[in-house]
C-alpha cells in the first residue's frame, strides 16, 4: 500500500528488524526470564505429574481390579466408563486452568519480554 511506513534501516522487504543472538542470550539470563519460566514450571509440571499419575491409576485399576471397575454405578454404567470420562472432564479441566493461569501469569511476563526486546532491536 502507498500509506505503509517505510521499514525500519536493516530491514529486507518490510520485515521488522530481528534481535541478535546475543540479545537473545542476555534475556534467556534475566531475572525477568527466569521468573517468566518458574511461574510456567510451577504450574506446569505438578499437573503433568498429578495427571500422569491419575491416568496410570486409571490404567492399572483397569488391568487389575477388573472387579471394582465392573461395578455397576447406575444401570449399566459401572465405574470403568465413570473414571474413562472423568479422564476426558481431568483433561479439559487441565486445559482450562492452564489457559486462565497463562493468561494472568505468563502472558503479561511474556509480552513485556517482547516488547523490551523488540524496543532494543
Amino acid at each position: 500500500m502507498a500509506t505503509d511506513a517505510p521499514p525500519p534501516p536493516g530491514s529486507t522487504d518490510g520485515d521488522p528488524v530481528q534481535p541478535t543472538t546475543e540479545a537473545f542470550a542476555a534475556v534467556q539470563e534475566s531475572a525477568e526470564f527466569a521468573e517468566l519460566r518458574r511461574a510456567h514450571r510451577s504450574f506446569a509440571f505438578p499437573l503433568t505429574v498429578a495427571f500422569v499419575s491419575w491416568y496410570l491409576l486409571y490404567v492399572l485399576l483397569c488391568n487389575y481390579a477388573g472387579g471394582f471397575m465392573s461395578t455397576q454405578v447406575v444401570g449399566n454404567i459401572n465405574m470403568a466408563l465413570v473414571l474413562g470420562l472423568a479422564q476426558f472432564a481431568t483433561t479439559f479441566l487441565i486445559a482450562w486452568l492452564y489457559s486462565r493461569h497463562a493468561a494472568r501469569k505468563l502472558d503479561p511476563k511474556a509480552a513485556a519480554i517482547k516488547s523490551r526486546m523488540e524496543a532494543d532491536a
